[in-house]
């Protein structure tokens, strides 16, 4: 797995090393000196998981999970396939992907993909483009969830936004700029060779055949690795939540940059906290997720080669496009 910085020197490993010990010392403090606050954020982000996450994303995951080891995909996406693949240049595979990507929202996006990918289903050269723009906040928790947290009635404009920028990306990024993946193509890999040559165990668990696989065992295997992948979006959640306490000794600090670092640190946590009073900067932090789903799809794809630093540029330039359509057209 690619990560997100470069070898660094000894010296530079010394000063990561104390900043990371420096944060634990500090943290370790913050829950020893608040106690009752941090139980309340863990568990806020615990009822989160459960009352959320597992109703909205496990029955999805297993289905999914199905589909992919029965090859049941490019069956799943036929009668739209033809569209998708004009506009985005993309296989049956891809199509599947941003289907089920922008239907079932973060992380289900980058788990397709991570799927997909690492069975041989998808390209390098796909999987990545399609991780940029196909990872997203899904419709039912932005129409069902977030706008009424954020009193917003009028949600046309909002909605349009939020899933035509990242369309409009992919559509650019896949489309009309075809040239980058001649360049690239020399040094793509595709993941059935990838995880023919990789021996580890974390890789020796994923299969890479073309042939399906019977009912109950695809259900066996999907059932299993879905309940992994959301306990591991648990454990993400519950941790986001609780770091919600490192600037509770600076009270002082401003509502509207407390209510930033909420946004970005997990999104959910951030509109419960400060929605209805400072709608933008929910809006605009809508299609980044926060650190916590930048987290979980890092846990989606960390059994490939797959790199995380694309997706966070992708995301960051969308958001940034975010926010100047909202400047631009001030619709509240």
């Amino acid at each position: 797995m690619t990560l997100l910085r470069k070898p660094l020197t000894a010296f530079g490993q010394t000063i990561l090393r104390f900043l990371y010990m420096t944060f634990g010392i500090y943290l370790t403090v913050l829950l020893l000196r608040y106690p009752t606050l941090s139980l309340q954020y863990a568990a806020t982000g615990l009822n989160l998981w459960f009352q959320k996450m597992i109703p909205t994303l496990l029955p999805f995951m297993i289905l999914s999970g199905i589909l992919i080891r029965m090859n049941l995909t490019e069956g799943f996406v036929r009668l739209v396939h033809p569209l998708l693949r004009f506009c985005f240049r993309i296989s049956p595979n891809g199509s599947y992907s941003l289907i089920m990507g922008f239907l079932c929202g973060f992380p289900m996006g980058a788990r397709i993909v991570g799927e997909l990918y690492g069975n041989g289903k998808l390209s390098k050269w796909e999987a990545e483009r399609l991780l940029a723009f196909c990872n997203n906040i899904g419709p039912i928790y932005f129409l069902s969830f977030a706008m009424p947290m954020l009193g917003i009635r009028k949600v046309f404009l909002p909605f349009l936004i939020m899933y035509g920028i990242p369309l409009l990306y992919g559509f650019l990024l896949m489309r009309l700029f075809p040239h980058i993946r001649w360049k690239r193509q020399a040094k793509l890999t595709n993941a059935a060779n990838y995880l023919q040559r990789t021996d580890t165990p974390q890789h020796s668990g994923i299969s890479a055949k073309n042939s399906p696989i019977p009912l109950l065992a695809a259900a066996d295997e999907a059932i299993l690795s879905g309940l992994l992948g959301i306990a591991k979006l648990g454990g993400y959640m519950v941790f986001f939540n609780l770091l919600n306490i490192l600037f509770v000794p600076f009270s002082q600090l401003s509502p509207g940059l407390l209510g930033l670092y909420h946004c970005v640190l997990e999104i959910t946590g951030g509109i419960d906290r400060c929605g209805q009073n400072f709608p933008y900067i929910v809006l605009i932090l809508l299609p980044f997720g926060g650190f916590s789903c930048f987290g979980q799809t890092y846990s989606m794809i960390c059994h490939t080669d797959l790199s995380i630093r694309p997706y966070l540029f992708h995301k960051l330039i969308q958001t940034a496009l975010t926010a100047l359509c909202y400047v631009l057209l001030q619709p509240f």
